[in-house]
């Protein structure tokens, strides 16, 4: 190990410290209000404890309690304080691990003889107070086996001792301590408890040890924790306005879609659901007919035979649903199919090609079925049965660059519809699971790369091994209204299926070759999106979209045939209105239509009925006044034809 070493700071500047220095020593170089500050650092790009000895020139930057990835190493910090805080509470209670991913809470698992109940939270937390406000240090030592035995022997903590023998030989153990607690652990931790500025516990549940209902049940607690009460606080008016937003409430209250336990993990769309639905297909449609996409219907079911050769047996079949079909001579086994890509080849290869036909981008909306394990099916977000926006482009080598260059253009003008403007791009290359020669992933990632270098709007991020069993991949993730992101669009390139399925075209010189396949969806999963798109709208869709476009509400019967020729003018322009007939007050007939999230509320009396009138509110706002019907009709339809997102 070298005497000194330079550490290079985020601004170019750099500092030579004596090796073996911590990350603290440096910030406590910087300066003392720095080193106060400091939760952990970040080295050559990894997040580290601030404990963390540095032996060689490095680049560093420190993270204090203010930055973004200060939270994880704050609940982190408040796990182990909730477990000191129980175990004081209760002594001589084992404890089992704590949680991994800390981005948004913490979670230990007790031996406990019974389930916590709320008032047990109270104390849990007055008493995590108390060891907060202590302001221990946390200190962590670097210990052999023996002496982990020992240490957890003599507290009594026999989980450890079973958890000490899942760490691989030859890795380094650690041990956290603050005032009489200390826990294996890896870290990082702060440097004080007193930095842990809120805490609150979330909620109880058993746990099998080891996730494994062989094993004893175990009760967990979960808790969140931030730097301060004011980021504690907005963390719960954020998970109050998830809960607003959330697909699945609001497509049970707008009656938009549900799920039944006769088919698991997939969705019923209603009627009003199902126009949104098809909406967005006519959406992909109509702009398929400007991009020039040829749209096919393929078949669901196919030979077993079809997924052995395009490779998707050997790399995705614990993902796809089987059926045993019989002909009169022999069983033969068949699949649902989980993709449309392998029936493309199929339609491609029925006939030769020219050169002078390609690109060819043909386009499919038919349903797919993968196997979802029933632990991460999630409203629409993660569902058995689906269908995309997907299409493949047969084009040669050197239309590439020219058709990638076109989907980005198509991917953003679509995005722009929705108000999806903060996009990020990952290029995401081989994964393990690869088929094909190893040269030719290493060009099409190659071309990939280019593509996105050629674009100077793009910024990229390199995804390593998470490309598609067959090609690698442009993924596209955006952020919606809470700045939540969603992976939606990907841009795959193959060169493996077009050699599997022998497809070919004729080029210039009348030679055979081999064209390029580009798998590609825009929307992705069409149940997906509904889903993204709902919560990013909190419910409240755009006039093209929304099911019910105008409600027309009559103030007495005695207006009700004229409410009818209003809704019946509304609807012969292409519209979707309806006339409240109900025997309600006014003021209960806007509620129901503010509740429905329906944008344009027309109230016709008899002044409006004698003068062709309607006095026009729009959703969530106050009353327009009095227009003339014709000029309610063409403000909607123009709203709806340029698919506008306010009304």
């Amino acid at each position: 190990m070298p005497e000194t070493i330079q550490i290079t700071l985020p601004d170019g500047s750099a500092r030579v410290l004596p090796a073996g220095s911590t990350v603290l020593d440096v910030a406590a170089e910087i300066g003392p209000r720095l080193a106060r500050d400091t939760v952990a650092g970040e080295v050559n790009g990894h997040v580290v404890d601030l404990r963390t000895r540095l032996t060689e020139n490095a680049a560093l930057r420190i993270i204090t309690v203010k930055d973004p990835e200060a939270g994880d190493v704050i609940r982190h910090s408040a796990e182990h304080v909730m477990a000191d805080a129980v175990k004081q509470l209760w002594p001589g209670t084992p404890i089992d691990a704590g949680r991994q991913d800390h981005s948004e809470k913490y979670q230990y698992d007790f031996r406990f003889p019974r389930a916590f109940k709320p008032e047990d939270f109270e104390l849990i937390e007055a008493k995590m107070r108390e060891i907060i406000a202590e302001d221990l240090p946390f200190e962590r030592t670097e210990v052999g086996r023996d002496e982990v035995r020992g240490v957890m022997t003599r507290r009594d903590e026999d989980i450890k001792l079973i958890r000490l023998e899942d760490i691989p030989e030859g890795e380094v153990i650690s041990l956290y301590q603050h005032g009489d607690f200390v826990d294996l652990c890896r870290g990082p931790h702060l440097q004080r408890t007193g930095q842990i500025g809120a805490v609150r516990l979330l909620e109880s549940s058993g746990a099998y040890f080891k996730g494994d209902e062989r094993n004893e049940m175990l009760q967990r607690l979960y808790g969140t924790a931030f730097g301060s009460k004011k980021e504690l606080d907005a963390y719960f008016e954020r998970l109050e306005e998830l809960k607003r937003r959330d697909h699945r409430k609001l497509g049970r209250e707008l009656d938009l879609f549900s799920f039944h336990a006769e088919a698991p993990a997939s969705p019923f769309f209603h009627p009003r659901g199902a126009i949104i639905y098809n909406a967005l297909i006519e959406l992909m449609r109509e702009k398929y007919r400007e991009h020039g996409y040829e749209e096919v219907i393929t078949p669901q079911i196919f030979d077993v035979e079809l997924w052995k050769r395009s490779g998707h047996y050997d790399n995705y079949r614990d993902d796809m649903f089987f059926a045993d079909a019989f002909d009169e001579v022999e069983e033969r086994s068949s699949s649902v199919k989980p993709m449309n890509c392998p029936s493309h080849c199929l339609i491609y290869g029925s006939r030769a090609h020219s050169y002078r036909e390609l690109p060819r981008r043909i386009a499919d909306f038919g349903r797919l079925h993968r196997y979802e394990r029933s632990g991460v099916v999630t409203g629409l977000t993660r569902v058995r049965t689906f269908s995309q926006d997907d299409a493949h482009i047969f084009c040669t080598p050197e239309q590439i660059g020219p058709e990638i260059e076109a989907l980005f253009g198509f991917i953003f003008e679509i995005y722009e519809i929705f108000g999806f403007s903060d996009v990020r791009v990952f290029l995401s290359t081989k994964p393990e699971k690869a088929i094909g020669d190893p040269a030719v992933w290493e060009h099409a990632e190659a071309v990939l790369a280019r593509c996105l270098e050629d674009r100077n709007d793009v910024t990229y991020t390199v995804k390593g091994g998470e490309g598609a069993f067959y090609g690698p991949k442009i993924d596209f993730e955006v952020a919606d209204a809470l700045g939540r992101a969603w992976q939606l669009a990907t841009i795959q390139l193959d060169f493996q299926m077009p050699d599997r399925f022998g497809l070919g075209y004729i080029d210039s010189e009348g030679s055979e070759n081999r064209p390029v396949m580009i798998h590609r969806a825009i929307l992705g999963s069409l149940e997906r999106f509904f889903g993204v798109m709902l919560e990013h709208f909190a419910g409240d869709l755009p006039p093209w979209l929304a099911p019910e476009q105008v409600r027309v509400l009559p103030i007495t019967d005695a207006v009700l045939e004229y409410a009818e020729k209003v809704a019946e003018t509304l609807r012969a322009r292409g519209l979707r209105a309806d006339v409240d007939r109900r025997s309600e007050k006014l003021g209960w007939k806007i509620r129901e239509g503010e509740t429905m999230k329906v944008p344009y509320l027309l109230v016709v009396g008899q002044r409006e009925a004698d003068e062709s009138t309607v006095s026009l509110r729009l959703r969530h706002r106050r009353d327009e006044g009095v227009h003339s019907l014709d000029a309610v009709v063409e403000r909607v339809v123009n709203a709806v034809s340029t698919r506008s997102r306010e009304a």
